[in-house]
């Protein structure tokens, strides 16, 4: 059924505001979590699917869109859209995922022209590390268009995974849904390779720099016409850029890069991010970046022990210890520690919570005063527990990342500093 202004589901819990769109699989709807006070977007399946005599694969079609969601929101990536619940209320399922304020990626385009090649940029090398995500997860979305981009606060967000395919398994439809303009002419016959998601980044990136659709891959396939080159449409896109482009949209796969990261590699803003990050231990740390980027505080305090367990060879016990941290590789924690420095403009870090170590004269309860670890008067001072961290930049300098409870130590026990110390120590060590 369709809902109205005012309609409730699960009791209260939500509370239907408007409806925001309707395609031809599913309606869209923004409500109210009246529970936690928190703006959402519902989505469910349209009233024609639910009542054809289809409805049974459209049903199984939004399950599956809804696990995916579900699977890739548990890693908590800042470009891919967060699922919240799946539930079902008189027999029709219901999704319901974080509330983007923003247009859409093609929204902008159509109201702005042509974005510099630095906004555009920056937009599409995220899309890209959210890509990578749903590729590592043995994915591909098959739909990563200008318009199931949206755009948040110069951040770009990956939406709609109504059609995504697992790549180790031939795509089980009769129908091959493509975006004209976005699609290589593989994907009608149901692709599911990663590089089909190439393609439709490369093409995202022609629109978004030139505000005009590239030739069809099926036009160019069938009817032997040509792609016309984004620096005739632009003549302000650098050559390289544009080389990226064309070899993203090569119209046979194999011409394609291979992976999404060595397409991204192409660009000039994403080739010198990732030699920034720098790992011994094979560690990918685009994920943190990209949470400090986005100025996701908490997710990005947890990706930090993610990151240090996986590049200390710790993942399987889930937590440091002293020994772990004297052995932890400088290149690994330099990267951590730049990355934390710059995106909070100097304020958290490893290196300046070592400064500051230093000048209370290595006084663990000093320190624990001054970053905000300890609260309360004078005598009566205790240590904060995990839920009493800031994760914002109000917090005092220094106060992440956080290294108590359940933060990135974990083992952590308040009484038991060896592992601070050992931090330190490689700290000083390697003049951090």
């Amino acid at each position: 059924m369709i809902l109205s202004q005012g309609d409730s589901l699960q009791n209260d819990k939500y509370i239907i505001e408007k409806q925001l769109g309707k395609g031809g699989f599913g309606i869209t709807y923004k409500a109210q979590n009246t529970f936690l006070s928190r703006t959402v977007v519902i989505k469910t399946i349209n009233e024609e699917n639910i009542k054809g005599p289809n409805n049974q694969k459209y049903l199984t079609r939004f399950q599956r869109e809804a696990r995916i969601l579900a699977k890739l929101s548990a890693q908590r990536h800042p470009h891919i859209v967060q699922v919240y619940d799946l539930f079902e209320e008189n027999e029709i399922p219901y999704l319901v995922m974080e509330f983007l304020s923003g247009g859409s990626l093609g929204n902008l385009v159509r109201k702005q022209g042509k974005l510099s090649e630095s906004v555009a940029l920056q937009y599409i090398s995220q899309i890209g590390s959210a890509l990578e995500v749903v590729h590592q997860a043995d994915l591909v979305h098959r739909d990563a268009h200008p318009d199931n981009i949206m755009i948040l606060k110069n951040q770009a967000i990956l939406i709609d995974f109504g059609i995504v395919g697992r790549i180790d398994a031939p795509y089980l439809t009769n129908e091959h849904p493509t975006h004209f303009y976005f699609a290589p002419y593989e994907q009608k016959d149901g692709s599911i390779d990663p590089k089909v998601d190439i393609y439709a980044l490369a093409a995202s990136l022609y629109y978004a720099l030139t505000a005009q659709y590239p030739m069809p891959s099926f036009n160019r396939k069938l009817r032997n016409e040509s792609l016309t080159p984004p620096k005739e449409l632009n003549p302000t896109i650098s050559r390289q850029v544009q080389a990226a482009i064309l070899k993203g949209m090569e119209l046979e796969a194999k011409n394609r890069p291979d992976s999404m990261q060595e397409w991204l590699q192409l660009l000039p803003s994403t080739s010198s991010k990732n030699n920034e990050l720098s790992s011994k231990k094979g560690v990918n740390y685009t994920r943190l970046r990209d949470f400090l980027k986005a100025g996701q505080w908490k997710e990005a305090d947890e990706e930090t022990l993610a990151v240090m367990l996986k590049a200390s060879g710790r993942e399987k016990e889930g937590y440091l210890n002293s020994e772990s941290i004297e052995n932890f590789p400088c290149t690994d924690l330099r990267t951590i520690d730049k990355l934390w420095v710059e995106y909070s403009n100097g304020r958290f870090g490893f290196s300046v919570q070592k400064r500051i170590w230093e000048s209370v004269g290595r006084d663990i309860e000093k320190l624990g005063d001054r970053v905000g670890w300890r609260k309360g008067w004078w005598m009566n001072k205790e240590w904060i527990s995990y839920s009493q961290v800031t994760f914002d930049t109000s917090a005092p300098p220094g106060h992440l990342p956080y290294p108590g409870g359940d933060g990135i130590w974990v083992f952590w026990r308040l009484r038991d500093w060896c592992i601070f110390f050992s931090l330190a120590s490689r700290l000083v060590k390697f003049n951090l």
